[in-house]
C-alpha cells in the first residue's frame, strides 16, 4: 500500500521542536510499520514556501525537502508548525492561501502550538473548537472571536481539524494521529522508543500540577511539593505537612497559596488526581486498589475527585485511555 503522505509546513523562525516532535513520531511510526511487515506507513516531507534554507526560532539552520509548488499532488496530513515565525506566516497571503487550498483535499489538517494562528488566518477554524499554547490562547481568542477557543486540553480534534498546545504537545498530537492510523500499541511502541514519560492522551490539561510546583520560590516550599509528588499516599493533611515545614498551620497554608497559587489542599488534590490517572492509563489494578495507592482512601472519595478535576468518573476513564483489557 502506497505510504500516507504527511506534510509539515516550515517557515522562517519555525519552533525547530515543533517541527521535529511530530517529524520523529511519524518516522517511528514508518520503522515499525517496516519492521512488521505489515501496515500503511507514511512519507514525510517538510515543505516551505520556496524550498529554501531556513533558520528556526532558536537559530538552528532547517533545510525543507520541497517548495510548496513541489509538494505530492495528493496530501493526507498538512500539519503546521508553530514557533515566533507565525506572527509573519500568518500574515503572509501566499502562505495562508496555500495552506486554505491544500487543506480543502486533505484528510486532517493539524497545527502545533502557535501554528494555529496560521490555520485561524485561513478561516479552517472558524465555528470550531480549538487550542494553542497556553501563553497565547487569549491572544488567539481575541484575535479571531469565531474560534472557540479551549486554553485547557493538550489537543483538540474537531472534524477533521486537529490543533495542539506548546512544543511538546506537538508530538502528543501526532502520536494520536498514528493512534488512529495504525493502534494503539504502535503509538505506546513509538512513544517508548522515544522514551516519553506517558503518552498523554487528548483533553489531558495543559496546566499540570508538575508545572504548577515549579513556581515556588521558597526552598521549603519546594521540597515539600516533591515529597508530595513522591508520597502521595502519605498523610497530606494540613497539619503533617504544615509539621514537615516546621511551620504553624495557618501560617503554613497562607505561605503555600501564596508561593504557589493554589491551597495546599488543592494541591495534594491534584497529585493524587495524576497519580491515579497514570495508574489507570498503564495497568489493569483495582479502581479500590488505585485509590488506597494514591492515597484517595476509598474509590468514592477518588470518583468525586475525577468528576471535579477532569468530569469524568475513573471506569470512564479507564474506558477512554486505559491499557485495553486481555482478550
Amino acid at each position: 500500500m502506497a505510504p500516507r503522505e504527511i506534510v509539515i509546513v516550515a517557515f522562517e523562525g519555525v519552533q525547530s521542536l515543533d517541527l521535529t516532535g511530530p517529524l520523529e513520531v511519524f518516522a517511528g511510526a514508518q520503522s515499525a510499520v517496516e519492521r512488521s511487515g505489515s501496515g500503511r506507513g507514511y512519507r514525510i516531507t517538510v515543505a516551505s514556501p520556496d524550498g529554501k534554507p531556513l533558520r528556526s526560532s532558536s537559530g538552528l539552520g532547517l533545510v525543507p525537502d520541497a517548495a510548496f509548488a513541489d509538494v505530492p499532488a495528493k496530501i493526507d496530513t498538512l500539519v503546521v508548525a508553530g514557533g515566533t515565525g507565525t506572527r509573519a506566516a500568518a500574515r503572509d497571503p501566499e502562505l495562508v492561501a496555500w495552506v486554505r487550498d491544500r487543506a480543502a483535499g486533505v484528510r486532517r489538517v493539524a497545527s502545533v502550538c502557535t501554528g494555529a494562528y496560521v490555520l485561524a488566518a485561513s478561516g479552517l477554524l472558524d465555528g470550531r473548537r480549538a487550542t494553542t499554547h497556553w501563553a497565547w490562547c487569549r491572544q488567539l481568542a481575541d484575535a479571531h472571536p469565531a474560534i472557540d477557543v479551549d486554553p485547557e486540553p493538550i489537543w483538540i480534534r474537531d472534524g477533521c481539524m486537529y490543533t495542539s498546545a506548546g512544543v511538546t504537545a506537538g508530538m502528543d498530537l501526532a502520536l494520536g494521529l498514528v493512534e488512529e492510523d495504525l493502534g494503539r500499541d504502535v503509538a505506546l511502541e513509538v512513544a517508548r522508543y522515544l522514551v516519553l514519560f506517558l503518552r498523554r492522551p487528548a483533553g489531558q490539561s495543559q496546566f499540570s500540577v508538575q508545572l504548577q510546583g515549579q513556581l515556588a520560590e521558597r526552598d521549603t516550599v519546594r521540597e515539600l511539593q516533591q515529597y508530595v509528588l513522591e508520597h502521595p499516599d502519605a498523610d497530606l493533611s494540613i497539619p503533617a505537612l504544615a509539621d514537615r515545614a516546621c511551620m504553624s498551620p495557618r501560617h503554613f497554608a497562607r505561605t503555600f497559596r501564596r508561593q504557589v497559587g493554589v491551597t495546599p489542599a488543592r494541591y495534594v488534590e491534584g497529585v493524587r488526581l495524576e497519580a491515579a490517572r497514570r495508574r489507570l492509563e498503564e495497568s489493569r489494578e483495582p479502581v479500590e486498589m488505585v485509590a488506597d495507592a494514591c492515597g484517595f482512601g476509598t474509590p468514592e472519595s477518588m470518583r468525586r475527585a475525577f468528576l471535579r478535576g477532569l468530569g469524568v468518573a475513573p471506569s470512564e476513564y479507564r474506558r477512554r485511555f486505559g491499557v485495553p483489557a486481555p482478550a
